[in-house]
């Protein structure tokens, strides 16, 4: 096991091939799957054949940033995953922090306290200058995570979603952290 970062409460390490029955777990709870395609299940053939790939494949392209499974130290239970990778589009130091955690750890922190450790990795070690996330509108729990992990809104827009999702009318939020705002 590899070990990327650890705080007070979790670990975060790279994944590994032995994820899939955690990734399937995750991806098939309607609740966790609501605010990114409306409730739906990932089948296990597209996380064994596409989204796992991917995680693996981002250690070789970008070193330093990927997908990190969320594991809890009191128990070694797999609670989830962050993302910490170059946001699509931006320059090379502006990273994009994402989370997805099992309904079990929802309302207990550790959301925020794995952003604020990758955050501050970024800023502190890896020469991150801007860390950004976004959520629907409505996702009002993930907006606060945003919050608390020390994000500020930046703004709200307008996206295509390649499924309906209950409140995509609204649209969607950007929060954002310069290091200059984070060194302060």
């Amino acid at each position: 096991m590899e070990v990327f970062l650890e705080t007070e409460r979790l670990v975060l390490r790279r994944f590994m091939v032995d994820d899939v029955d955690n990734l399937v777990e995750l991806d098939g709870d309607p609740d966790v799957m609501r605010f990114i395609n409306g409730g739906r299940p990932t089948p296990r053939a597209e996380i064994e054949n596409d989204l796992l790939p991917r995680f693996l494949d981002y250690y070789e392209r970008f070193a330093g940033y990927g997908f990190w499974a969320a594991v809890e130290k009191s128990t070694g239970r797999f609670v989830g995953w962050f993302h910490f990778r170059p946001a699509e589009g931006a320059e090379p130091d502006e990273i994009e922090l994402g989370y997805r955690l099992r309904k079990s750890a929802w309302g207990k922190g550790y959301a925020t306290e794995g952003s604020r450790a990758l955050i501050d990795k970024g800023f502190a070690e890896l020469g991150v200058r801007r860390v950004v996330a976004s959520t629907m509108v409505v996702n009002v729990g993930s907006r606060r995570v945003m919050e608390k992990a020390g994000l500020r809104f930046v703004r709200t827009f307008h996206q295509e979603w390649p499924d309906e999702i209950e409140g995509e009318e609204e649209g969607d939020v950007e929060y954002a952290l310069l290091r200059s705002e984070w060194e302060q």
